[in-house]
């Protein structure tokens, strides 16, 4: 531990003062915050750690926001930034002008992502991306005469940004009721309805599948549907196999266009390059952002088929009004370009797939010594358990007992970052650890969340 980070006692609390004064923390409690001010003050990282102004280190479970893929203290990316900024910090893509780290990162991408998804858009980030699949999957369609196809159908605890209409393409009502004014044309399926998406329409959930909705609504008024491969911020919901290839199959059969959100299971998190490639699917828009620098730098990217790049380029012929001033950022995609070539030298995708079965052994061992823990999945890094009163039944905890809080609160306690999620009455232990973990980092987990579990089992 280096003991010039450890702040003084006088230090921190002016930082807490500092932060409860002037700083409206995203996704958080404000009440919480004006009564006990920050959390935890972290200083530095350094692999899957991270180390807070008392020294503390804590192992950050969750890549920070699913986005830290290669781990934290990475000073490669640093003198990549370094360099690209002494040269050209910044300059605009607008009327076609362009530059080198933009050019070479598109080629970059489209060797890496699956089919002709060889065409790219850049953004700052996730929420940006997403807004832009559906605006450029709207502008098509009014280019090609039907502007009343403008509909995006979503799926139910689906999370794809907190911009209007990421939020409002969200299937957690949260994050639509913190504000009024949801954005029109977006409706929610209920999610992973196999058999539905083929046609079953015996299956009780058909009217709430995404078929159901098209023939509702009128295919005549669909523009695209929007899916993440595996649910991430919903609770680590992992679709059947065949899912995802009966969603595309029944894109094709309509003429809908198929967006992927890949921006929490892109780049090696789900043990291959893209969520995606576990099922063999190509969508014809694909949105793209943390793991994409892994978080060392803010970029957003979305990449569309040759096919749809072509079509569009033979129906405009005026301005595509539609761009963000950090669109392509020279210094962004530099530390992209460097990111990306770690993770393939670093073989971190074979990595993530040997990791996901020490997990797996792991979260064999809590269930069989905890009675209440059960619905343990992962793919990759990517996973996730559940804590339940009865696993049998798939009975859950009353609500007011904050079960999966009170349990992330005992992991900080041990050092160890982990997410709650409770959307729909459940208590799921969310996780996404930076993709260089190691074995004995993940018993070292697994160790925490025993221990965890022992703590809570004695209040209920």
């Amino acid at each position: 531990m280096n003991s010039l980070n450890v702040l003084g006692e006088q230090e921190i609390k002016k930082l807490q003062e500092l932060d409860k004064k002037h700083y409206l923390h995203p996704t958080s409690s404000l009440k919480q915050q004006q009564e006990q001010g920050p959390k935890y003050i972290f200083t530095e990282g350094n692999g899957v750690y991270l180390t807070d102004v008392y020294g503390d280190q804590y192992i950050d479970a969750l890549a920070s926001l699913w986005n830290v893929n290669i781990g934290h203290g990475r000073r490669e990316l640093g003198e990549v930034a370094s360099q690209q900024m002494g040269r050209l910090a910044y300059s605009s893509s607008f009327n076609n002008l362009s530059h080198e780290p933009v050019i070479q990162l598109s080629e970059k991408l489209a060797s890496m992502t699956p089919g002709d998804l060889n065409v790219f858009f850049y953004t700052s980030g996730g929420s940006e991306s997403n807004d832009t699949a559906f605006k450029l999957v709207r502008h098509f369609w009014k280019l090609k005469g039907k502007p009343e196809k403008k509909k995006i159908i979503g799926l139910e605890q689906g999370y794809h940004g907190v911009t209007v209409a990421a939020s409002s393409a969200t299937g957690i009502s949260q994050f639509q009721d913190m504000a009024p004014g949801k954005a029109p044309d977006f409706l929610h399926a209920a999610a992973h309805k196999t058999n539905c998406e083929l046609g079953d329409k015996n299956d009780p959930d058909y009217a709430r599948s995404i078929r159901g909705i098209i023939e509702r609504e009128g295919v005549e008024t669909i523009a695209g549907v929007i899916v993440e491969p595996i649910q991430g911020a919903g609770g680590i919901n992992i679709p059947p196999d065949g899912y995802l290839k009966a969603v595309r199959q029944l894109c094709d059969e309509y003429g809908i266009l198929m967006i992927a959100d890949e921006v929490i299971c892109g780049f090696a998190r789900t043990g291959k390059m893209f969520g995606v490639d576990n099922w063999d699917v190509v969508p014809d828009v694909m949105s793209m952002a943390k793991g994409i620098t892994s978080g060392y730098i803010q970029l957003g990217a979305v990449g569309i088929t040759e096919r749809l790049r072509d079509e569009l380029a033979q129906i405009s012929d005026g301005v595509l009004f539609h761009g963000f001033t950090y669109s392509g950022h020279p210094t962004a995609c530099a530390v992209a370009l460097k990111n990306l070539e770690i993770i393939e030298t670093e073989n971190l995708v074979d990595h993530t797939k040997k990791m996901e079965s020490v997990f797996a052994e792991g979260f064999k061992y809590l269930e069989e010594k905890h009675s209440i823990v059960g619905k343990s999945r992962t793919k990759g890094l990517l996973a996730a358990f559940e804590l339940l009163k009865d696993r049998e039944n798939g009975i859950q905890f009353a609500p007011e007992k904050m079960v999966a809080p009170n349990f992330v609160e005992e992991c900080f306690k041990r050092k160890l970052i982990v997410r709650p999620v409770t959307y729909g009455g459940r208590n799921v232990i969310a996780m996404s650890p930076p993709l260089v973990i190691t074995k004995n980092q993940i018993e070292t987990m697994i160790s925490i969340f025993s221990d965890a579990i022992k703590a809570i089992e004695k209040t209920l």
